[in-house]
């Protein structure tokens, strides 16, 4: 079944943001908020390097080491000692599909290695951090290889390869309220970012399927980070605003799957527009006395200059799926988003910080006339230690509804009034995904998953029966993360 490799393997894919150090016990899925992290929020060995200042390693028996190799020689210690810290980890998962139009099942994973260094205690340099990242995905993915789905059933799926990922600074001021970062970075370590929402594989509940699916590349998130500048100021703890501008495109101009036009993640692209992203993010009972539930609320928007393709009608004022157009499709410039998340936690075990009940909550929509899907919401539940004797497990169920745009909706009528033949039209993906994550050890995590896929690609046509939609798709699969 052909698929749009670079857009469809994208769509969704990304990267659970702020993963974990070497040199410290796992961090909240994301990076924390700006304006302070959620107690109770699910740990993630997923992606992205800790962002935060790392503790000194723990060592002892291979059960209670934060990490499979824990300090040899306090090597590790001592190099912390020093302002560096090494990551390297790895996600490894089998997925497969027992229903829709191709079932099979894959594997696949990645590795992560990430230096970061405090120049505080490396050269004297108060508020500095530096960052440099790399990733080998390897294996394939259920998305590209059977399913086709917007809403990419692993937040690690890519082309597979080795490529550069981060590579930046940051320097803190004004007593930390103010920071700025510049270099090749992820808009989606900080950006419409859920918290409660890491826990889950699917990658919608990562980068939203929406920027996925509209943005060239997919926009900065994983696998492919752009250049550019992030500026943070937070005035007050409860509250943090954010901007970032970045490269329009983390690939250079082509037609191919971006991921291979930038294999190496080392083009540095500044030639493909600007992307442009805003968020306000506020939090409520953070603190340690706080005496209610934590929260915390965020409003954004994003912009990318670059020119669009309109979803039905022609450059010539035809409509596509008229055999007289020329078939390339009106150009519009520029693209926008609006969007809005919120992280609850709603129920705390008495006499703990950080197990409960926590929900969360995501939309973002945009313009229909440029883009397949048009808005994206998911919302979920997560429940860490759930169970006696396992405090640190985080169960979660999830939904996320991706709304194909009424042109796109629109231009499959077309289809099927030009050809004379039933065509169906697509509508929206949901998907519905149930987790739990298991703490093994610090360094180890099982993630048994499963995913229902209604209406895959929105509902594109069948592979046996192009008159009908793409069947459902029931996703079973098992996820493990090691810190080495």
């Amino acid at each position: 079944m052909p698929f749009d490799a670079g857009r469809r393997r994208r769509a969704g894919a990304v990267v659970l943001a702020a993963a974990l150090s070497a040199a410290a016990y796992p961090a909240l899925s994301q990076s924390p908020s700006a304006a302070g992290s959620l107690p109770g929020a699910p740990e993630s060995r997923a992606q992205q390097p800790l962002e935060q200042p790392l503790v000194a390693p723990v060592d002892g028996g291979i059960w209670q080491r934060d990490r499979l190799l824990g300090d040899p020689g306090g090597i590790r210690s001592k190099l912390e000692d020093a302002g560096i810290s090494i990551t390297l980890q790895e996600t490894s998962e089998v997925f497969g599909n027992v229903t829709g139009d191709t079932t099979g099942a894959i594997y696949e994973g990645a590795t992560l290695a990430a230096l970061q260094i405090d120049t505080a205690k490396a050269i004297g340099l108060p508020g500095g951090t530096f960052k440099a990242s790399v990733y080998q995905i390897h294996g394939r993915g259920l998305t590209d290889s059977n399913l086709g789905n917007l809403n990419t059933v692993s937040n690690i799926e890519a082309t597979p390869g080795s490529r550069l990922f981060e590579l930046w600074y940051e320097q803190t001021m004004l007593g930390g309220a103010l920071s700025l970062r510049l270099g090749q970075q992820a808009a989606d370590a900080e950006f419409q970012v859920t918290t409660y929402g890491g826990v889950f594989i699917n990658g919608s509940f990562g980068w939203p399927t929406l920027a996925a699916t509209a943005l060239p590349a997919g926009g900065p998130a994983y696998p492919l980070a752009a250049l550019g500048g992030r500026l943070k100021l937070q005035p007050r703890d409860d509250l943090a605003f954010l901007l970032g501008i970045y490269s329009g495109s983390p690939a250079p101009a082509g037609q191919d799957d971006p991921q291979v036009r930038n294999a190496s993640g080392t083009s540095f692209v500044l030639d493909q527009g600007v992307f442009v992203i805003g968020e306000v993010q506020y939090s409520i009972n953070t603190g340690d006395q706080a005496a209610g539930l934590p929260g915390t609320y965020k409003i954004g928007a994003w912009y990318n200059s670059n020119a669009f393709p309109d979803q039905r009608y022609g450059a010539d004022g035809l409509l596509l799926a008229d055999p007289s157009s020329s078939g390339v499709p009106l150009s519009h410039s520029g693209n926008y988003s609006l969007y809005a998340v919120a992280d609850q936690m709603i129920w705390r075990e008495p006499g703990t910080k950080d197990q409960g009940v926590g929900v969360f909550a995501r939309v973002t929509a945009s313009s229909g006339d440029r883009n397949p899907v048009s808005a994206f919401v998911n919302a979920g539940a997560t429940w860490k230690g759930a169970f006696r004797g396992r405090p640190d497990d985080t169960i979660g169920i999830g939904v996320g509804f991706a709304r194909i745009s009424d042109s796109a909706r629109q231009a499959d009528g077309d289809v099927a009034f030009f050809s004379g033949t039933a065509y169906p039209r697509r509508a929206g993906e949901t998907v519905l995904e149930l987790t739990y994550q298991a703490a093994v050890t610090s360094w180890l995590t099982l993630q048994p998953d499963f995913q229902y896929i209604f209406s895959p690609g929105g509902g594109v046509p069948g592979i046996n029966n192009p008159a009908s939609k793409a069947a459902d798709a029931v996703v079973l699969g098992l996820r493990g993360v090691v810190i080495f």
